[in-house]
C-alpha cells in the first residue's frame, strides 16, 4: 500500500451506507456460550461459570442495536441526541471500515484473488494465500470500526471496569463487523441514561482495541496496513496503521499564550524554551526523525522546579504559543495535553492507562507534540513512599519507562516538561530522567521587578516610568549569557565544598580527565550523581554546542525552512554550529549539579523540619499533660 496519506473518497463510503443500515438494524451473530456469564454472583460483578466444556458448540444471537439503543428512554418515542449521535456513529464506522478493507484489497492480491473465487473456487496454495488476506482484511475492519468509534464518540465518564471483549469473528469484513456491533449492543444493554450510554460505547471501543492489538501477531498478511495513513477529512479520523495515538479525537488549542516578552526573568529557561519550540520545528515528517536528535542537543525531557508564582505556568503558556504558532504556519497539526492529579483513578490500573495514553498522544510521529505533568509531586509518587495510592504509584512507572525505557525511541517531534514546587519529593529516578533542569526562580533584580510591575499593571494610567529602561533586562542574548557566567562557580554549599577541594588539589580544568576527576568527587558527595546524571549533563553540553540562534527568517514562511528535506535541514543546522568549550563544560556541570545538592538540600531540610516539629509537639503534650495531673483530670 501506499506509505503517504490515502484519501477515501466519499462515494467508497457511501456504496456500504445500506448494509451498514442493516448491521444497525437487526443481524444475527454466531457466539461463544462458554464466554458468556453464568448467574450472578450476590454482592459481586462477578458471575458462575460453569466447569462443564460445550467444546466448539455456538449458538445464534440476534442483535438489535437500533432497539437497545432506544431502550434506554423507554416512555419517548425520540432518540436523544447522544443515542443519535451513537447510532450514527456505529452505522458510519461500519460504512468506513468495510470501505479501508476495500483499500487493503486494491492494495495486495487480495481483489484479485477474490474475482477468481467468483469465477470458480481456489485450490491449493491460492486458496490458502486468499484465506490469509481475507482474514488480515476482516482484522482490520474490526480495528477500523473500533478505531473510528473511539476517537469520535466522546465521553468524560469514568471508564466501567466491567466492559466484556467481544467475541471476535474473522472470517469476512462483514463478519468482523458484526462482531464488534454484537459486542457494542452487549456492552451498552441497561445503561442507565445517556452519560452511562457513551462512556461504556468509548470504553468497549477501547477495549475492543487493546484486544485486537492482543490479537495482531495471529495474522501474518497485516504488512502492508503497517504504514498506511488514511484520513476521512469529513469525519476527521484518522488511521496510522495500528497505531492507536489518534485516538484523540484533534480539537483547536485553546488557552492563554504568552510571548517571550512577556515573560520576566527565569533568563535561562526562557531561553531553552525558545530553542526548543524551535527545535520541534526542524522535525522531518516523511524521515520521521528530527535532525537535533542526530547531530545532539535535543531536548526530550525537563523539569522545573521554582518556588510558588515565579512563572512555571508562564513558561508553559510561551512554549506552546510558540509552537502553535509555528505549526499555524508550517500546517502542521500540534497537540498539547497537561497531565494532571484528574487523572489518578480509583480503578486498578487506570492511572496507568490514562498516562500511557497521554504519553502515546503527544509522542504520535504524525504530530508536533509538547506535554507537561504540573505538580507532578503530587501526580506521581515515589516508590518508597507508602502512603502514595497505587494510582500515583502506577504513574511513577509509566512515565520512568516512557522517559527513558528499553523501548523509548526520540524522535525529535515531541518534548515532555515536568514542574514542581517541590522537586525534592519526585521519585530520585524519575527526576534523573529529565534530561535539563530549569530553576524557575522569577524576577530577580531590580529592574525586573519593574518590567513586571509595569507589564501587569497596564497602560491605564499616566504616571511616568522614572529612570528605567524598560525590558533591556529582558533582552535574552545578554541575560542568558550572564545567566551562564553565574555558574563558572557553584551555588549550592555542599558543591562549594567539593568545587573548591577540586581546585586546591588539581587547579583549574584543563582536561577531560580533570572533569572525570571532578565528577567523581561530586558522586562521592552526593551519592545520587549517578551514570544518568552525566549522560544529563553531557547532553546539556552538547545543547551548549548547539548553542545556536535558529534566524526567526527560517519560521516565518515554511519554505525557508520548515518544508525543506530533512537532509537539507541538517545541513543548514550543520553550518552554524561549533565546538564547546571547557567553560560551557564547567558551567553545565555546576548547573547540573548545584540542582541536585538542591534536591538533596530541600529534602534534608524538610526530614529534619519534621523531627523538630514532633519534639516540640512532644514537649508541648508532656507539659500539658503534667497541668492536667495536677489538675486531677488526667
Amino acid at each position: 500500500m501506499d506509505t503517504g496519506l490515502t484519501t477515501i473518497p466519499e462515494a467508497a463510503i457511501e456504496k456500504h451506507r445500506a448494509v451498514a443500515q442493516s448491521f444497525i438494524t437487526r443481524i444475527v451473530v454466531l457466539e461463544d456460550p462458554a464466554r458468556e456469564s453464568g448467574t450472578a454472583l450476590a454482592g459481586t460483578n462477578r458471575r458462575f461459570v460453569s466447569t462443564v466444556s460445550v467444546g466448539s458448540v455456538r449458538r445464534t444471537r440476534e442483535v438489535e442495536l437500533t432497539r437497545t439503543v432506544a431502550a434506554i428512554h423507554p416512555d419517548d418515542q425520540l432518540l436523544t441526541i447522544p443515542q443519535h449521535t451513537l447510532l450514527f456513529r456505529a452505522r458510519r464506522g461500519a460504512s468506513i471500515a468495510l470501505a479501508v478493507s476495500d483499500v487493503f484489497a486494491e492494495g495486495c492480491d487480495l481483489e484479485a484473488l477474490q474475482a477468481r473465487n467468483l469465477r470458480a473456487p481456489l485450490e491449493g496454495e491460492d486458496a490458502a494465500a486468499f484465506k490469509k488476506l481475507l482474514s488480515a482484511s476482516a482484522y482490520i475492519a474490526a480495528f477500523s470500526l473500533s478505531s473510528y468509534l473511539f476517537q469520535l464518540i466522546e465521553s468524560d465518564g469514568e471508564a466501567p471496569n466491567d466492559v466484556p471483549e467481544p467475541d471476535f469473528l474473522f472470517d469476512t469484513p462483514q463478519d468482523a463487523v458484526k462482531s464488534i456491533l454484537a459486542g457494542l449492543d452487549k456492552t451498552i444493554s441497561g445503561a442507565s441514561d445517556d452519560t452511562d450510554l457513551m462512556t461504556r460505547a468509548r470504553a468497549f471501543a477501547r477495549v475492543a482495541i487493546d484486544g485486537l492489538l492482543a490479537r495482531k501477531g495471529r495474522f501474518d498478511a497485516l504488512g502492508p496496513f503497517e504504514n498506511a495513513h488514511i484520513r476521512i477529512d469529513v469525519d476527521d479520523f484518522t488511521l496510522d496503521g495500528f497505531d492507536v495515538a489518534p485516538g484523540k479525537r484533534s480539537k483547536p488549542l485553546v488557552m492563554t499564550f504568552k510571548k517571550p516578552e512577556e515573560v520576566v526573568g527565569n533568563h535561562i529557561a526562557k531561553y531553552q524554551s525558545v530553542k526548543l519550540a524551535k527545535m520541534l520545528m526542524a522535525y522531518d515528517f516523511q524521515r520521521e526523525l528530527n535532525p537535533f536528535v542526530e547531530l545532539g542537543g535535543f531536548l526530550f525531557t525537563f523539569i522545573g522546579d521554582g518556588a510558588p508564582g515565579t512563572g512555571k505556568t508562564t513558561l508553559i503558556q510561551m512554549i506552546a504559543g510558540l509552537v502553535n504558532g509555528y505549526c499555524g504556519i508550517a500546517g502542521y497539526p500540534f497537540v498539547y495535553e497537561n497531565f494532571g492529579v484528574d487523572q489518578i483513578s480509583s480503578y486498578q490500573g487506570k492511572s496507568g492507562q490514562n498516562c500511557r495514553q497521554f504519553i502515546n498522544n503527544v509522542l504520535n510521529p504524525r504530530v508536533i507534540g509538547f506535554g507537561t505533568i504540573d505538580d507532578i509531586d503530587q501526580v506521581a509518587a515515589r516508590r518508597s513512599d507508602d502512603r502514595a495510592s497505587a494510582g500515583q504509584q502506577e504513574i511513577t512507572g509509566v512515565l520512568m519507562d516512557a522517559f527513558a525505557g528499553a523501548a523509548t525511541v526520540v524522535r525529535g517531534n515531541c518534548a515532555f516538561g515536568m514542574f514542581s514546587n517541590y522537586p525534592e519529593n519526585v521519585d530520585d529516578a524519575l527526576r534523573q530522567r529529565a534530561g535539563a533542569r530549569w530553576l524557575v526562580d522569577g524576577p530577580q533584580t531590580r529592574d525586573d521587578y519593574i518590567d513586571i510591575f509595569v507589564l501587569l499593571a497596564g497602560k491605564n494610567h499616566k504616571i511616568p516610568l522614572g529612570d528605567h529602561k524598560l525590558y533591556a533586562a529582558q533582552e535574552i542574548q545578554r541575560a542568558v549569557s550572564e545567566a551562564y557566567e553565574q555558574h563558572d562557580k557553584p551555588g549550592e554549599d555542599g558543591l562549594i565544598r567539593v568545587h573548591e577541594r577540586f581546585m586546591k588539589e588539581n587547579g583549574a580544568p584543563k582536561t577531560l580527565a580533570d572533569i572525570g576527576t571532578y565528577l567523581h568527587m561530586i558522586k562521592e558527595a552526593e551519592p545520587r550523581f549517578t551514570g544518568r546524571a552525566i549522560k544529563n549533563v553531557t547532553d546539556a553540553i552538547k545543547m551548549r554546542a548547539m548553542d545556536i540562534e535558529l534566524p526567526d527568517e527560517w519560521f516565518e514562511t515554511p519554505e525557508t525552512f520548515m518544508h525543506k528535506a530533512y537532509d537539507d535541514k541538517k545541513a543548514m543546522i550543520e553550518d552554524l554550529r561549533g565546538p564547546f568549550s571547557m567553560e560551557m563544560v564547567m558551567q553545565e556541570v555546576n548547573r547540573y549539579a548545584d540542582s541536585e545538592f538542591r534536591y538533596a538540600d530541600k529534602s534534608d531540610d524538610a526530614a529534619v523540619e519534621k523531627l523538630l516539629r514532633d519534639a516540640r509537639l512532644r514537649e508541648r503534650a508532656a507539659r500539658e499533660m503534667e497541668e492536667l495531673k495536677k489538675k486531677g483530670l488526667w
